[in-house]
């Protein structure tokens, strides 16, 4: 087996083996830095850890640190396990303000506890995270420190909802880099500056890391559209139910046509707000429209062009193991919208 995730080609075994002992040093220095507390705070700080995830963001890292004459370096497995980390304490919180009661398959920490103890939880991550940030010298951290200002103002952007006059894809794009994209960039700069990459390759990789955090919501929000269930795993239209509007809907709605009059009464309030959808029938008739609408197309030509910057950015970094792994991430996130 050479993927570790969907869509991911790790060339050869001695490179796939080469990845997956490096997440293994991440999950047991991860793990190691949770359960160094008191006994309560242990439990509660490891329970998203241990519930699992794709590891998504130490395995950028760890990509990006091919690029660079130390791959080996302890400072990469460090820089990987600290954006896991922040990654999971912005789950504890995101549970809370979406009063989640599920995630990752488990009860989410404010259902199994409360709401404090999964916000403590969550502060708990962000303080291990500075601790072992601190060992990687000042530039490192004064980078999550950007990154922790990006995340949060990406959730207060997204909570705040689009100012009068704002162009509201714009607004979308902005909190999904900086929500999504920020993290998997600095993601990609640490593990890069930790393995003695260049200093125009680590901004290359960085680049790539906000595309295609950026790419794979974009994406994911035409696959809750498009999704048949029993495929994909998702049941469409969640976003419709939940008066989410995702970057499909939102160039859809700009529309002079008769699909895009017919979304404005679906999908927006007399108030000019988002309205969610209720009715079964509504949400059916909403995701037919879409399907076939301008905004869909406009949507997937914007992934289209994510993805053609993202290889461009490729082609200017050495042929690596790693290079393969990158592009062949790239291409997943326009395949799997089909």
């Amino acid at each position: 087996m050479k993927s570790i995730f969907a869509g991911l080609d790790l060339v050869s075994d001695e490179f796939a083996e080469t990845v997956r002992s490096s997440l293994q040093k991440v999950e047991d220095l991860l793990l190691g830095e949770l359960s160094s507390g008191d006994e309560v705070m242990t439990e509660a700080a490891t329970h998203l850890a241990k519930a699992g995830g794709k590891r998504f963001r130490p395995m950028f890292a760890i990509l990006a640190s091919q690029f660079g004459p130390r791959p080996d370096s302890e400072d990469v497995i460090t820089s990987a396990t600290v954006v896991e980390m922040i990654h999971l304490a912005t789950l504890y919180h995101d549970d809370v303000m979406d009063e989640a009661s599920m995630r990752r398959g488990a009860p989410s920490a404010n259902a199994r506890w409360t709401n404090s103890i999964a916000i403590l939880s969550g502060d708990f991550l962000f303080a291990r995270a500075s601790r072992l940030v601190s060992t990687l010298g000042p530039e490192a951290v004064r980078i999550i420190a950007e990154t922790f200002a990006e995340l949060v103002t990406g959730q207060m952007r997204e909570t705040v909802g689009v100012k009068p006059g704002a162009d509201p894809i714009d607004h979308y794009l902005q909190v999904v880099w900086e929500k999504t994209g920020s993290l998997i960039a600095a993601a990609a700069r640490f593990g890069a500056m930790a393995s003695g990459a260049t200093t125009d390759d680590i901004e290359r990789l960085s680049k790539i890391g906000d595309i295609v955090g950026v790419a794979f919501q974009v994406s994911d929000d035409i696959i809750d559209i498009s999704s048949v269930s029993v495929d994909s795993g998702k049941t469409p239209g969640t976003d419709l139910r939940e008066g989410v509007h995702t970057l499909p809907v939102l160039y859809a709605l700009t529309g002079d046509d008769a699909t895009s009059a017919r979304l404005r009464e679906l999908l927006v309030g007399p108030d000019g707000g988002s309205r969610p959808l209720t009715d079964d029938a509504e949400v059916a008739e909403a995701l037919r429209l879409l399907e076939s609408s301008a905004g869909m197309a406009a949507a997937r030509a914007k992934l289209q062009s994510f993805a053609d910057e993202a290889h461009a950015m490729l082609a200017e970094l050495p042929e690596t193991p790693a290079h393969k792994a990158l592009s062949s991430l790239v291409d997943y996130t326009i395949d799997r919208v089909g």
